[in-house]
């Protein structure tokens, strides 16, 4: 694969195991791994655990006197409603109340906050944070200082416990642990709706900590698994259901924003679009007849185009093809309705059902 796309710091070993490889908001990371495959090893999260690098997610810190009050004062959630030690999901919205980024904030203390946006989308958020910055306060990119590796499943808690790391924090928090010389926060977060870690790892100190993880049975996992994984459980992803075109409002991601504050990023236009109501609005879909839906297809109730997938794919827990659409709030078209999706030329029927497909596990 070309040169122009980063690598994480554990590229050889991936290589090692197989790998295939593909492009990913600009990194080249392992899609699968041989004598795996994305049924496989989506079935590993969904029954016992498995690992992902994700090290191509961004990072970020903001520091100085009053950090965390000048971040609460750019992204969406209300950071004050959580303690040092808590992470946060939260939004990076434009003034036209677009999103910029979705992202997890973690609140080290009122002058200290860590940030893991996307990938593709760490320069523009740090650049925007940087320039609204105030005298004494710093952002800092940290995209290539630190490794992320998400452990996920019923059995991850089991697996770090082996390996000495801390388990029993709540969801959406984190706590600082070592794996013999390599330091790292484990997080109690993920993407996959099961019970599981992500590990913030110095760049580094990855290698021993992924080796350890394999060395104790843990499944490697690609990006195919962890996409078919999160459009099971409705979790959007950035530049499919939430982009510069689609607001949080739009996204159901309303419960991400801090509406009683006082300011933020998109503040005013997302009051007017929250009172006046959305045009359009995130749905799921389960086919009823054979195919599998990808983004952007149309979407049609009788002869009138109602609106458009944004991710589709084969569930592997439910054995049929699923999407998450935007489908237009006029009429609006209740849970259980059928559509047809136009896939490649030829309309398949489905419903609309309220995501997630399948039952969460992750608190």
């Amino acid at each position: 694969m070309s040169a122009e796309f980063s690598r994480s710091p554990l590229h050889d070993r991936h290589a090692a195991l197989g790998a295939k490889f593909a492009p990913f908001g600009g990194w080249e990371m392992p899609l699968e791994y041989a004598g795996g495959g994305v049924l496989r090893e989506h079935a590993s999260v969904r029954e016992a655990a498995g690992v992902f690098d994700v090290s191509h997610l961004g990072k970020a810190r903001v520091q100085g006197p009053g950090a965390a009050d000048f971040v609460n004062s750019c992204l969406t959630n209300d950071l004050a409603r959580i303690a040092p030690g808590k992470a946060q999901y939260t939004l990076c919205c434009d003034p036209s109340g677009g999103v910029v980024d979705d992202l997890i904030a973690y609140l080290y203390g009122p002058d200290d906050v860590f940030l893991i946006p996307n990938a593709a989308n760490t320069a523009e958020v740090v650049r925007r944070l940087s320039a609204a910055a105030p005298a004494g306060i710093k952002v800092t990119d940290l995209h290539r200082d630190f490794a992320v590796l998400a452990v996920q499943g019923p059995g991850s808690a089991a697996v770090l416990a082996k390996l000495g790391l801390p388990t029993d924090h709540d969801y959406m928090s984190f706590t600082e642990a070592r794996l013999d010389n390599a330091p790292m926060v484990v997080c109690r977060t993920g993407y996959t709706g099961e019970h599981g870690y992500e590990l913030v790892i110095p760049w580094d100190g990855a290698g021993t900590v992924w080796d350890a993880l394999i060395s104790a049975g843990v499944r490697p996992c690609g990006l195919g698994a962890r996409d078919t994984l999160r459009t099971e459980m409705g979790y959007p992803l950035h530049g499919q259901e939430l982009s510069l075109e689609i607001s949080p409002v739009q996204a159901r991601s309303g419960w991400a924003v801090g509406w009683s504050k006082p300011s933020f990023w998109g503040r005013e236009a997302l009051l007017a679009e929250k009172e006046a109501g959305p045009r359009r609005t995130l749905r799921g879909l389960e086919l009823t007849g054979r195919g599998i839906p990808r983004g952007h297809m149309p979407i049609f109730s009788g002869a009138t185009q109602v609106g458009e997938t944004t991710s589709g794919t084969f569930s592997p827990t439910k054995k049929i093809g699923i999407a998450l659409a935007l489908i237009d709030t006029d009429p609006v078209l209740p849970d259980g309705a059928v559509v047809e999706i136009d896939i490649r030329g030829r309309r398949t029927e489905a419903r609309l059902v309220k995501p997630p497909f399948v039952n969460p596990s992750v608190r």
